[in-house]
């Protein structure tokens, strides 16, 4: 096993795609998306490659969060680094979940720590007019040149990732990220037909970014809707569950795992385990015992470790993840992750020992790591 801060890989920044030694690929994250036997629970974080990491923040001292989206070497380094650093199973393709709005002739400001912000919000119908459909291939080709180039080299999974449709309408409609979305839940109750014409539009646009990525070689890929928890149950499926459905649904041809992930979302598990994911990601608001049994057999499920807790000692990590490892017991399907995004002040040395230590604790066991 190579030492989690081993860097005997290449990538340099401004280097072309360059393949890595030749090594077995680890399946384990795959297999654990479709239930089966693992011999370890997979493990990778939410914003693993982000500003938590020293050469990260090196790189944005040189450029900006926008360009290093949009040049394919520097997007694939970021992606590289955290596998460096850690033996996690699965490296997800840096980027930026508001990006296909740019190509639907939006114009945005992308702030780090604050996400995008919107230049001219849509707060009415007559504003849908200035939305054109996403073409892929056109709009966002470097997207696809990353990842085109990753899957090309990696020993790892790699997932792709979309904002989901209700996400995405929350920066379009609201401007910026909110407490609790107030200009989106108004418009969907006072005027349904454009918030459906609205989410028609979105969803379409994702469905073809989701399936370009794909075709460009992804493993899997994870849906962000990190704002669906502001909804009641009966609100969801009137005005996002049929979208995420037909997302989700659009996905199915491709034949790779879909990740459903939201914030807040203990009153709608029912109804996002019937949206048709492969794997429900949860957040630390709820246990993932009880969330497991709630959403059923059919699902795997990914976290669910508060990233708060990674800023605390060792020990009380440890007894966080074990709490956690216990409750997914031998059944298979759970993939180790944080409920929420890696937090810029976590030790990058505390994730390495975290993914050493879930590595460590026996899946067919409810005790300790031997």
């Amino acid at each position: 096993m190579r030492s989690p801060t081993s860097s005997g890989r290449s990538g340099q920044p401004g280097q072309r795609f360059r393949r890595w030694p030749v090594a077995a690929f680890n399946d384990r994250f795959l297999r654990a998306c479709r239930r089966e036997p693992v011999d370890v629970t997979p493990v990778w974080f939410m914003r693993q490659a982000g500003r938590y990491l020293p050469e990260y923040r090196a790189l944005r001292e040189r450029y900006g969060f926008l360009e290093l989206c949009r040049q394919p070497e520097l997007a694939a380094e970021i992606t590289r680094m955290p596998l460096r650093r850690f033996e996690v199973d699965a490296a997800i393709l840096f980027s930026d979940l508001s990006l296909p709005l740019l190509g639907m002739g939006i114009r945005l400001i992308l702030e780090e720590g604050t996400g995008p912000v919107i230049e001219s919000p849509i707060r009415q119908a007559a504003d849908l007019v200035r939305l054109r459909p996403l073409e892929p291939e056109a709009d966002l080709p470097f997207v696809l040149e990353t990842i085109r180039g990753l899957r090309a080299e990696l020993q790892v999974p790699l997932i792709g990732f979309i904002g989901g449709p209700f996400t995405l309408a929350c920066y379009l409609v609201e401007g910026r990220a909110s407490r609790d979305f107030t200009r989106v839940r108004a418009w969907m109750f006072r005027e349904p037909e454009s918030w459906h014409a609205l989410m028609d539009l979105l969803t379409d646009s994702l469905s073809r970014y989701a399936r370009a990525q794909a075709a460009a070689g992804v493993h899997a890929l994870q849906i962000f809707e990190s704002w669906i928890g502001v909804l009641n149950p009966l609100d969801y499926r009137a005005f996002v569950h049929p979208y995420l459905q037909r997302l989700i649904e659009s996905l199915r041809p491709a034949g790779i795992p879909v990740i459903l992930f939201g914030t807040g979302t203990a009153a709608l598990l029912e109804d996002l385990a019937e949206a048709g994911g492969t794997v429900i990601g949860l957040d630390w608001r709820v246990p993932l015992d009880v969330a497991w049994a709630r959403l059923g057999d059919q699902v795997a499920v990914q976290g669910n470790l508060d990233p708060a807790v990674l800023l605390a000692p060792f020990e009380v990590v440890a007894e966080h993840a074990a709490r956690i490892l216990r409750q997914a017991g031998s059944r298979p399907g759970h993939i180790f992750n944080t409920g929420h995004g890696l937090l810029p002040e976590t030790p990058p040395d505390t994730v390495a020992r975290l993914v050493d230590w879930v590595h460590a604790w026996p899946v067919a066991c409810s005790g300790a790591p031997l």
